[in-house]
């Protein structure tokens, strides 16, 4: 599945007027800065580029005449509005498409003369052949203005990507930083470009996919253009997430983080333009549909599912459980969730809505020792470098066009060497608990349905680093679970809230035992302090999000919230610790796990399992949803699980 990332695209229907520049090339010069278009400039740039790496690119410092950049600088935050949007692979503010000022009105336009005539400087005839002569990429069009004005604050980012949709030709970003306040590399916000694998397969077929990590970093700056030729399947590219500071008083120092800038595609010519084929924009988008699928690269992405099929499934019922089973799953599990009664409740509940969450599922001596386990393994640093990560157990998802982070299969830990004693309560849910047949049966009594095959998989997502991006499900209704396993608070989850409470409780009662025995007569002393002020929680991602696809390939599936509206998920779990969810998936039903920030309280731990299950008879589906054996539906209300007893095992 083909995603896209942020574009002009996303955010309107193409516009259709035609544009054509009125700037002859003296005027569009005078608009850069001096001696730019100097031949010995132009080689140098161009010499520059050739020799780039991981792939070709270039970066021009101070590219627009100072005094016009600053103007339009103060045109934009004066004039220009900006709608917050977040998908899957970004989240930033954009604007409308630059191409639309031509349709504004003269009071309008009156009050952005400056970026107007950046944007017709930009794609004057001068400036696209600079363009060309450096990437050697062709003739250019004037008239296909594609640009917009995108601002990541704290927190925004946009994960890896190759820029590859239509007739896209070169990809530019220029900086609109503070002038005053030079942009600081740890505040994050670089451009990230990827180095590519060559793979050659059995068949001697050649496959290219992006390593995991990045090879090349270009932090924003004042007046600073980066560009590159797109190049399908190579030019693979991020943006940093831009880091929160460590106060309000610091992030205000320094101008606040905002990372402002111009950023668009120059295409390849329209009709009636010179350099104009007939066919061309169709032959590059077949070509480069052929040069992403050439030597089938997704043969090479990991992990790669290994499902281990159920010899003769069938139905389970709980007279099924002989003392034998019970001790093995008391061994993990708390012992309300093995009681008729409750097994009866989550039944009813899943046959309900398919979807289900189910608090503080692992016993409290096992998960006491998971806890410790996990909070040790976070404590110890780990390498940057993946290669270095992959000489321990743990392996890297790639590539990062479709997901990145940490993950542990039941075999993989024998592959790289580790001995039987490196055993772990990770290896054990892996090996030893899910994939046995007491924990099969009680499944298929609390979700009513039967097993045929399962897969299971520890997931590790580093703070600043991890994510995945949406991806499908194709074929019949499946069975997936997850097991939140994260030790950390703080992720502005349901736990948080009642600890929240907890506290506020605790302190009201502090307060009332403290005003026991004094003398009568007397108030207590108000404090003179002011209560500092409670600043709101900063989002910092981690959610598994699961949303219906859409039919419309104008529109990308995966925006889940623009502004307020967030009406299109259909389940959300946030990070958690001891909670397992399960969720009949439908076909085609989008799933991914938000990127996570650097300013998270850790990292993201679970355990991920997939269930193939028998698809019920239409006698038995006449009961479910309108919707078929689906995700939870965005109307229905979820039903968030069991509290916690205070005399059952558990946490």
């Amino acid at each position: 599945m083909k995603r896209k990332a942020h574009s002009q695209a996303e955010s309107h229907k193409p516009h259709k007027k035609k544009f054509k520049t009125s700037l002859g090339d003296e005027d569009a010069k005078k608009k850069f800065r001096k001696g730019l278009f100097d031949k010995d400039v132009l080689d140098k740039y161009t010499k520059g580029y050739a020799k780039s790496t991981p792939y070709k690119h270039s970066v021009i410092h101070e590219l627009i005449d100072d005094t016009l950049l600053r103007t339009v600088r103060e045109e934009i935050k004066d004039n220009v509005s900006f709608t917050p949007k977040e998908t899957d692979i970004y989240k930033i503010h954009q604007s409308g498409d630059l191409a639309n000022l031509d349709g504004l009105d003269d009071e309008a336009l009156a009050k952005l003369p400056s970026l107007l005539a950046l944007r017709d400087a930009m794609y004057s005839q001068a400036f696209r052949d600079y363009v060309a002569h450096i990437t050697g990429c062709g003739p250019l069009s004037g008239r296909k203005t594609d640009m917009a004005i995108n601002v990541y604050t704290p927190g925004c980012y946009l994960l890896c990507h190759d820029d590859v949709i239509g007739s896209r030709k070169v990809s530019y970003i220029l900086y609109l930083t503070d002038p005053d306040i030079p942009w600081k590399a740890e505040w994050g916000g670089a451009l990230r470009l990827f180095p590519v694998r060559t793979i050659k397969g059995k068949d001697g077929e050649v496959a290219r996919t992006p390593a995991p990590d990045v090879s090349k970093i270009i932090p924003p700056a004042w007046n600073q253009l980066s560009f590159f030729a797109v190049q399908p399947g190579e030019s693979f590219h991020d943006v940093e997430e831009v880091y929160h500071a460590e106060s309000k008083k610091q992030l205000e120092k320094e101008g606040g983080r905002v990372r402002m800038a111009i950023s668009g595609w120059f295409h390849i010519p329209q009709i009636g333009e010179d350099g104009y084929v007939e066919g061309a924009e169709e032959k590059l988008a077949k070509n480069s549909g052929l040069m992403q699928l050439q030597g089938n690269p997704d043969q090479y992405d990991l992990p790669q599912l290994k499902p281990v099929k159920v010899e003769q499934p069938q139905s389970s019922s709980q007279e099924e459980f002989d003392e034998a089973d019970l001790e093995f799953l008391l061994k993990y599990m708390t012992p309300t969730y093995l009681t008729p009664d409750t097994l009866e409740q989550v039944t009813e509940q899943f046959e309900e809505f398919s979807t289900i969450t189910l608090p503080n599922l692992l016993g409290k001596k096992f998960a006491k020792r998971l806890r410790d386990y996990v909070v040790a393994q976070e404590s110890s640093p780990l390498p940057e470098d993946s290669a270095k990560i992959e000489k321990g157990p743990w392996r890297v998802a790639k590539p990062p066009h479709k997901h990145r982070y940490l993950y542990l299969q039941a075999d993989s830990s024998k592959k790289n060497g580790a001995s039987k004693e490196d055993s772990s309560p990770i290896k054990e849910l892996l090996e030893e608990f899910l994939p046995s047949p007491q924990f099969r049966r009680w499944l298929q009594i609390a979700t009513g349905s039967v097993v045929e095959s399962h897969d299971f998989i520890a997931r590790r997502f580093r703070h600043g680093k991890d994510y995945t991006l949406a991806t499908g499900h194709e074929g019949k209704p499946r069975l997936e679970m997850t097991i939140g396993i994260t030790p950390t608070s703080g992720w502005g989850g349901a736990e948080d809230e009642d600890e929240d409470e907890d506290e506020a409780a605790a302190e009201e009662e502090q307060s009332k035992s403290n005003g026991k025995g004094k003398s009568k007569g007397k108030a207590p002393k108000k404090s003179s302090k002011k209560e500092p002020e409670k600043e709101e929680p900063i989002e910092v991602g981690g959610h598994e999000v699961y949303m219906a696809g859409d039919d419309d390939a104008n529109e990308d599936a995966a925006i889940y919230k623009s502004g307020n509206d967030d009406d299109n998920i259909l389940f959300f779990e946030a990070v958690s610790w001891n909670n397992m969810s399960l969720v009949l998936r439908d076909s085609g039903a989008l799933k991914f796990v938000k990127y996570i920030s650097q300013k998270a309280p850790g990292d993201r731990w679970d355990i991920s399992g997939t269930f193939e299950v028998e698809e019920l008879d239409d006698d038995d589906e006449d009961g479910n949803q309108a919707n078929g054996e689906g995700v939870l539906d965005d109307t229905e209300e979820e039903w968030n699980g069991f509290p916690s007893s205070s005399d059952s095992d558990s946490d």
